[in-house]
């Protein structure tokens, strides 16, 4: 069969009244199927079921160094917490400082001490009459709620397929003070699953910055989130910490990192992990705000998880249950979509897969598999203000539904694809 752009307008009539057919019989199902968010499935939240029987009796409630975790106090985190996290923030524990159950949270409040405090004795970004924030695209939505929300101006960096287009990245930086920071997904990018190259991690810590303050903020989310458990087969990124100091820019960077996705969403454990200069400012301003964080949840997740084997060994069990989806989903779109002018990611980790559909089709999509009972998310999520300027980019969230539920909610979207593809060639 040729391409549908190679079609004929008597050919593209046919198929769009086959389509309609199809579509509306998905339509007649009454399906509620969700693809929106990624979220792990209830068959992976059941593996950290037994870290909530770990302290179950007085003796328990003692940490390594004697802390008593009932009571106030320790709050760059419980010694054997820090080491914990410092596997996922590829740090030293004495550089990592525990915080509560959300790394977005610990991003927003970063953000937030950087506009009305300033960082290392800049000036407060308050206090400036214009910040911008450079932000590769596809990214992840929440990332742009924060800065958005704090008025920044946010600006476009393309992704390319080892990070983001350094040359872009360079040229924005050197000349222009009020760009204050980037963001960073380097491991398994949201939503694209891109892995950034080592010459991409040297090139952000090496380069000539006009912001003294300028501050990469590295969200780790999905460091350990491989598909394949094999070593060969995953996903290495260079350490931006270990880059900056060795190119002399040893405040430059944040790293964030959560058990979210590794434990419960919501109930896990959240770090960062800075320069020394940086966690020791953080921590002074983090003692105002907090007499310390959850140590209860602290030692359940050192106790359950322990080390880098114990944690290697629990993803391997979550990517034995949401691989199979990451092959349906391919599976599905492969099959279904050869004669559409349309790609994806194939990626090695994460969460997502990318979809690049025909330019001027996303909503439409989007809309379509609502209407027919399967919940995407929403079609410019994967850039700032929501503004995809092909309108072409949705993100697929396939872990959170049942393998079958999913199937059905993938051949919904295979259908709608090709419905929203033929109604743009006739213009209607």
């Amino acid at each position: 069969m040729t391409s549908y752009a190679q079609q004929s307008s008597d050919e593209l009539h046919a198929l769009r009244a086959a389509l309609e057919d199809e579509y509306n019989g998905f339509k007649a199902k009454g399906l509620s199927l969700n693809m929106a968010r990624g979220k792990p499935s209830a068959a992976q939240l059941d593996l950290s079921l037994p870290m909530l029987d770990i302290l179950s009796s007085k003796s328990d409630l003692r940490a390594e160094d004697g802390t008593d975790i009932r009571n106030y106090g320790v709050g760059a985190g419980l010694p054997e917490a820090r080491k914990l996290m410092a596997v996922l923030l590829d740090d030293e524990p004495d550089n990592v400082i525990v915080c509560g159950n959300s790394s977005l949270n610990i991003m927003y409040d970063e953000i937030s001490r950087c506009v009305n405090f300033g960082t290392l004795g800049n000036a407060p970004w308050r206090t400036l009459d214009t910040v911008k924030w450079l932000c590769p695209v596809p990214g992840y939505d929440r990332h742009f709620a924060i800065t958005e929300q704090f008025g920044f101006e946010m600006i476009n960096v393309d992704m390319d397929d080892d990070g983001p287009c350094m040359d872009q990245v360079e040229r924005l930086v050197a000349s222009d003070p009020a760009i204050k920071g980037i963001w960073c997904v380097p491991c398994y990018s949201n939503p694209g699953g891109v892995e950034y190259s080592d010459e991409v991690v040297r090139r952000l810590a090496n380069m000539t910055c006009a912001a003294s303050d300028f501050r990469i903020f590295w969200d780790n989310a999905y460091c350990v989130h491989h598909l394949d458990p094999d070593p060969a087969n995953e996903a290495h990124v260079l350490d931006i910490g270990a880059a900056c100091r060795e190119a002399g820019h040893p405040d430059r960077y944040f790293k964030f990192a959560s058990t979210s996705k590794i434990t419960f969403p919501g109930a896990g454990v959240a770090a960062l992990a800075a320069s020394p200069e940086n966690v020791a400012e953080i921590a002074r301003m983090m003692n105002v705000q907090t007499i310390g964080h959850d140590k209860f949840n602290q030692l359940r997740h050192v106790r359950f998880l322990k080390d880098a084997d114990g944690i290697a060994a629990h993803m391997a069990k979550h990517a034995a249950i949401i691989r199979p989806k990451f092959d349906l989903v391919e599976q599905k779109l492969s099959a279904g979509l050869a004669d559409v002018d349309c790609h994806w990611s194939t990626p090695r980790g994460g969460y997502f897969v990318c979809f690049y559909g025909p330019a001027h089709t996303a909503k439409r999509i989007v809309e379509l598999a609502k209407e027919a009972g399967v919940t995407m998310t929403g079609a410019g999520a994967p850039f700032p203000y929501h503004k995809d300027p092909d309108d072409a980019v949705i993100r697929i969230a396939p872990t959170l539904p049942p393998i079958e539920e999913l199937d059905q909610a993938l051949d919904v979207f295979v259908c709608c694809v090709k419905l929203a593809a033929v109604e743009e060639l006739l213009g209607a």
